[in-house]
């Protein structure tokens, strides 16, 4: 080939190559820059069931914020524990390596201490007494305190009241809860109620429940009813006491990192997202909970509606021992919310 076709042929390929460059979508840009020019696809597990609240939660926020990006955002859901138990997916947020949890709030107060206060037996009087608190000024205060652990608190949703299960005998009372075995979450707060009730408090990794639960290494459990029905608790447990000791919010968290590298605008879109998809969720544990008592019933659990009032008696000690902790102030202000 001549000189000049040397040169005719550089002059195209550059030319080609200058129109394909400017064809291409620029590489996310630090400082809120990702997601501009391209799809982000977030990784979100949770470590119940696909039929549970939990997870019809997040398929709604995955829907709204496909919806409200245009599809630039998209929301990969991994459930029944895929990712790791809850304190597990937590750590993930904090390193990076997962974008977002729902997650109940046993495990939280190890990484936010001050969390542990919603978890005080008896602490609320029913569902519009616990929204009023957690959509409010302080439960807004309490999200903020995960900034300090590189995760955004999005959003309180709901796990729902805990009932008492186990394999011995019927729960009519507190002093029939004396001697059992029971299995709880990683949670201070939640050992010590059972300890005063005369139980023997057990934490144990969700995935592990139901194998000790056949084998009878521990008595029983404690859970809302979508999860002892979801799960199928009812296969390995003979007895359900409706106790409601615990109002069990569940949490909707973020990992900062990813938080972070979205446009302001997608960060808003995220964060309406989470507080609609909430009220979704907080509708399907409701739902749930109307249908399953009885499906529970049918399915062979004796179930029996203890005495609230004599648990709650039983349990004030726990104020007691935790009040130093969360503040009594602070205990007040949740108590005395409408």
């Amino acid at each position: 080939m001549t000189r000049k076709g040397f040169m005719v042929v550089g002059t195209v390929v550059l030319v080609l190559t200058l129109v394909l460059t400017g064809c291409q979508t620029s590489a996310p840009k630090s400082g809120g820059e990702a997601g501009k020019t391209q799809t982000v696809t977030l990784k979100a597990g949770h470590p119940v069931a696909e039929t549970h609240p939990y997870h019809l939660g997040l398929v709604k926020f995955a829907e709204l914020v496909d919806q409200k990006t245009n599809g630039q955002i998209k929301i990969d859901i991994y459930a029944n524990g895929q990712l790791g138990n809850e304190r597990d997916m937590i750590e993930g947020l904090q390193l990076g390596t997962l974008d977002l949890v729902v997650t109940s709030t046993g495990p939280v107060s190890n990484f936010v201490p001050e969390m542990g206060v919603v978890d005080l037996p008896f602490l609320f009087r029913d569902r519009r007494h616990a929204y009023n608190v957690l959509d409010g000024p302080i439960g807004q205060d309490l999200l903020k305190k995960f900034a300090a652990k590189n995760i955004v608190g999005l959003a309180f949703w709901e796990n729902g009241f805990r009932h008492l299960t186990n394999s011995k005998h019927p729960v009519n009372a507190p002093a029939d809860v004396q001697g059992l075995k029971v299995r709880t979450m990683e949670n201070p707060v939640h050992q010590e109620t059972f300890r005063v009730l005369g139980a023997d408090p057990t934490p144990m990794a969700w995935s592990e429940v139901f194998t000790a639960l056949q084998q009878k290494t521990i008595d029983g459990q404690e859970n809302p009813i979508p999860i002892i029905y979801n799960q199928k608790i009812y296969e390995a447990q003979k007895y359900l006491a409706l106790t409601g000791h615990f109002y069990s919010p569940s949490l909707l968290l973020m990992s900062k990192a990813a938080f972070d590298k979205l446009t302001p605008e997608q960060q808003k879109i995220i964060q309406e997202a989470a507080i609609e998809a909430a009220n979704y969720e907080r509708e399907q544990i409701k739902k749930q909970e109307d249908e399953q008592v009885d499906k529970l019933k049918a399915a062979g659990m004796e179930i029996t509606e203890p005495d609230r009032a004599a648990f709650q008696e039983a349990t004030k000690s726990v104020y007691d021992k935790f009040a130093p902790q969360f503040g009594q102030e602070l205990i007040q202000k949740i108590l005395n919310t409408n």
